[in-house]
């Protein structure tokens, strides 16, 4: 088993490079661009994970659900920007697969309406008081306007 791992791993680069040399000789400098745009599209994933895990752990806590299922899904949306770093074409469909793998949101498998979640009364339960004055105001309907003091 430790054999086939390691003949794996060592013929995933050279598979990489067979594939990328094979392109370049069909589409030309179109593969190097494709190359850096991807690469740039992977850092920018990596970046917004990395401002988004904190938002995404504290949105777990507030509806009752586990942070650490927000942590597996940063670090699966993070591994597949490195693997869009990558320069080659299976780390970029391996990083699409993982982007395309659907995690489970906040509600845990609930629509958002239908969150269950708990109501508790504040710990001060008493009543505020104060005091109010009703005032009527009659608008007439005619379009006159009076003049104040000279009814």
């Amino acid at each position: 088993m430790r054999f086939i791992i390691f003949a794996i791993l060592l013929a995933f680069p050279f598979l990489e490079i067979a594939i990328l040399i094979e392109l370049s000789q069909r589409y030309g400098w179109w593969v190097l661009a494709y190359l850096l745009i991807i690469g740039y599209l992977g850092l920018q994933l990596i970046r917004s994970e990395k401002d988004l895990i904190a938002a995404r752990m504290f949105q777990q806590l507030g509806a009752g659900g586990n942070p650490i299922s927000a942590m597996f899904s940063t670090a699966r949306n993070m591994f597949a920007g490195v693997l869009l770093l990558i320069p080659g074409v299976i780390s970029d469909v391996i990083a699409v697969v993982l982007l395309l793998i659907p995690s489970n949101g906040p509600t845990s498998g609930k629509a958002s309406n239908q969150a269950n979640f708990d109501y508790r009364a504040s710990a001060n339960d008493e009543a505020i008081e104060g005091e109010y004055t009703e005032v009527n105001e009659t608008k007439s309907n005619d379009k006159v306007v009076r003049l104040p003091g000279k009814d």
